[in-house]
């Protein structure tokens, strides 16, 4: 028994030490809502549940509504070939500079989607993470991003706590 609950207790200490090595996830300092609206096409994603039948095309467009919320319109081509349109809504966190949105699709569940880099110069991309790390996705204002621009990305997501290999290469064709 008590062998038992040293080993539980290593196991809790174990845990725990592996969640305090790794830092809150920080954002970019700030988001130019005007700037950032428009549409974003997705370059890379960790994979998950609500985009598993998303097999290319994938984009999301941003756009202010007059009541401070921001309509997300998502799409992609599904692996039967149907297009596929997603229309949610976004909030930014107060006290965040709008890098922290929460989103929603309907219902009661809202997800949060935090911008942790940008291109500040030309908002050309974006990266866009969760705090729990298990989100991640690289977007784009075109269909391709140039191989610079996704190294630093990668440097970027691996530097702020991602693993790099997750990420699942999307493809966007004509």
């Amino acid at each position: 028994m008590k062998a038992i609950i040293s080993l539980a207790a290593m196991l809790i200490a174990v845990l725990l030490s592996s969640c305090a090595s790794r830092p809150p996830l920080k954002t970019v300092p700030s988001v130019d809502l005007k700037r950032y609206e428009g549409t974003w096409y997705e370059i890379a994603k960790y994979p998950n549940f609500f985009q598993r039948s998303c097999a290319k095309n994938t984009s999301a467009r941003y756009t202010a509504k007059p009541d401070g919320t921001i309509e997300v319109v998502n799409r992609c081509v599904m692996k039967n070939g149907e297009s596929k349109e997603v229309i949610g809504q976004a909030t930014v966190v107060p006290g965040s500079n709008n890098t922290k949105l929460m989103v929603g699709f309907g219902g009661p569940f809202k997800g949060a989607y935090w911008v942790i880099g940008l291109d500040e110069k030309k908002y050309s991309w974006a990266l866009v993470g969760h705090p729990s790390r298990k989100f991640l996705w690289i977007l784009s204002r075109t269909p391709k991003l140039s191989e610079a621009d996704y190294t630093k990305i990668i440097f970027l997501a691996e530097s702020l706590g991602y693993d790099p290999s997750k990420l699942e290469p999307t493809i966007q064709s004509p």
